[in-house]
């Protein structure tokens, strides 16, 4: 008999004790990540009730709340596999995979024709990181301080490439406005001219996008080396000054990217039942209930540190986020929606865009100065919860047109 036979069991239940302790510590590395992951227990119902095809109502609101801490997983994993990247590409994979849930949500709406979800859901999230994530900032943090200041010179970017990104949507919604639409060949010419104009300034604003990160990673780095600083304080804080392993990072992105795409789609599939059973508008749906999903962890990391008096990775954190939907994310979905023969467009009604022009226009106005106060967190979020009351009364065409139909 070998002597060494009995040894090899005892190794392999060694190397196996070792990868359970180590799965097991990331696991609650990640589970501590974030305060929202407490919602993690709606993941198995949500997964039950779209699976069993039970209660769309039910369906829609548990995947809703599965996806807000699967959404703050995505996020806490992508800060660790850039931590370990370096600063270029970190930043590179911060920016790309941020705004994933956006992505995911969007993609798979698109697929089912829901153009109108995705546009709104694009707007939803301009308006809530401008306005709603900036404004709670502005509040938590100068609650109990006289004035807050932070980087004048990288706010003032930030906000010119806003005022760029803002123009993107006016110059569609006035280009259809300013034509007439007097028969149905009109209307299709005007339609597919707006098509090519939105997949033509997609394009430009991607490209905008590129030289943005250039310029933020190597060019001018300096200005945004006390975000990146206080960023890498906040991960190991968070974390508890333990780090994953590049190899659990991207194993934690793939179960976390497969899990949000099956809980996103059983969320959009419910989207049409909920406009009926509610009388909710999908504009409405779009535009003030979905980007919570994806926005949500955005929330209160920035809340947090701003309460920490480190306005200026708040700021990047709200305005970064506004600018990665409006550069990145947006002009995206249209070249998606290319691939996928469905005409997404960035023209948007005259309504969404004269609420985003009064988003942009506040935001620049409130941080240009490069200093804020409670007060101009109170009015930035007041001005958000004007716009939700709006679009909470706004109609659908669809209803307008019922309307319309049965006064013939």
């Amino acid at each position: 008999m070998n002597v060494n036979t009995p040894l090899l069991p005892s190794s392999r239940d060694a190397k196996a004790r070792s990868f359970l302790k180590a799965a097991t510590e990331d696991i609650k590395v990640v589970a501590y990540s974030s305060p929202v992951n407490i919602l993690l227990v709606f993941v198995p119902i949500g997964l039950i009730f779209g699976y069993g095809g039970l209660s769309p109502t039910w369906n829609f609101l548990f995947n809703f709340l599965a996806i807000i801490p699967l959404a703050a997983i995505l996020a806490f994993a992508t800060e660790q596999l850039a931590d370990k990247a370096g600063s270029t590409l970190g930043g590179l994979l911060n920016a790309t995979l941020g705004n994933a849930v956006e992505l995911i949500v969007s993609i798979i709406a698109l697929r089912e024709g829901q153009v109108r979800i995705v546009q709104a859901s694009m707007l939803g999230s301009l308006l809530s990181n401008l306005l709603l994530v900036l404004g709670f900032c502005f509040v938590a943090g100068g609650y109990n301080r006289v004035q807050q200041t932070f980087n004048q010179t990288a706010a003032q970017t930030m906000s010119s490439l806003l005022a760029i990104s803002c123009a993107s949507l006016l110059i569609p919604a006035a280009f259809r406005a300013s034509l007439p639409d007097d028969n149905e060949k009109q209307d299709l010419l005007i339609n597919q001219k707006i098509l090519n104009l939105s997949r033509s300034t997609s394009i430009i604003l991607l490209l905008v996008y590129v030289f943005f990160m250039v310029f933020q990673l190597r060019t001018h780095h300096k200005l945004f080396e006390q975000q990146a600083e206080e960023t890498e304080h906040a991960v190991e804080h968070h974390s508890s000054r333990k780090h994953l392993s590049v190899k659990s990072s991207l194993t934690f992105l793939f179960i976390t990217t497969v899990i949000v795409s099956i809980c996103a789609d059983f969320l959009v599939g419910s989207i049409d039942n909920i406009v009926e059973s509610s009388g909710l508008s999908k504009t409405f749906i779009g535009l003030i209930v979905i980007p919570i999903v994806g926005n949500a962890a955005e929330h209160v990391t920035s809340v947090i540190v701003a309460m920490k008096n480190k306005m200026d990775l708040a700021l990047s954190v709200a305005i970064g986020s506004s600018l990665q939907i409006s550069l990145f994310v947006t002009p995206f979905m249209v070249l998606v929606g290319w691939g996928l023969g469905v005409p997404m467009t960035l023209n948007f009604s005259q309504f969404e865009t004269a609420t985003m022009f009064i988003a942009v226009f506040l935001s620049n106005y409130l941080i240009l100065d490069g200093e804020s106060n409670w007060l101009e967190g109170v009015m930035s979020i007041s001005m958000y919860l004007l716009i939700a009351m709006a679009f909470f009364y706004y109609p659908d065409e669809k209803a307008i047109s019922s309307i319309t139909t049965l006064q013939g």
